[in-house]
């Protein structure tokens, strides 16, 4: 029986990761509970002290075939290299210099976004088509692939 997955990140600020993965994958960051026009006026609702309401947040994929993101504030940063990354395919169908400037392009974007640049591999055919290693505002690791 296949599962759904959701992907969570542990982080400092929900929000603000949670705005910078919408953009970098082209997601949405996930409305409010139904009967409710913002999370402000859900939260409230709910008596969530205005301390507690940038403990979590999410991103959805328009079009609901990918996984759902999820962020939790935690008290303690990131402390070492992931053992898991995402890969945000960038340049699909592209091959050679054009997916590495299409590549290039996007990591400009997402460095303009917060994202810091970490290391650019060269293509090695027939195996490795190039991609480019990144970390979002809060040091995850991710490739642009």
């Amino acid at each position: 029986m296949a599962r759904d997955v959701q992907i969570t990140f542990d982080c400092a600020d929900p929000a603000a990761l949670a705005e910078f993965w919408a953009d970098a994958l082209g997601y949405r960051v996930q409305g409010p509970p139904p009967g409710f026009e913002t999370w402000e006026q859900a939260l409230e609702a709910m008596n969530v002290p205005p301390e507690h309401r940038n403990d979590a947040s999410a991103v959805v994929d328009p079009d609901g075939s990918g996984p759902r993101l999820f962020f939790q504030k935690v008290p303690e940063g990131k402390q070492v290299k992931n053992r898991v990354h995402l890969d945000v395919r960038a340049a699909p169908g592209l091959t050679g210099a054009d997916r590495m400037a299409a590549l290039e392009t996007e990591a400009e974007r997402l460095v303009a976004r917060g994202a810091t640049r970490v290391r650019r591999y060269e293509p090695v055919p027939p195996l490795g088509q190039g991609h480019i290693v990144l970390t979002d505002p809060e040091g995850n690791e991710f490739c642009l692939d």
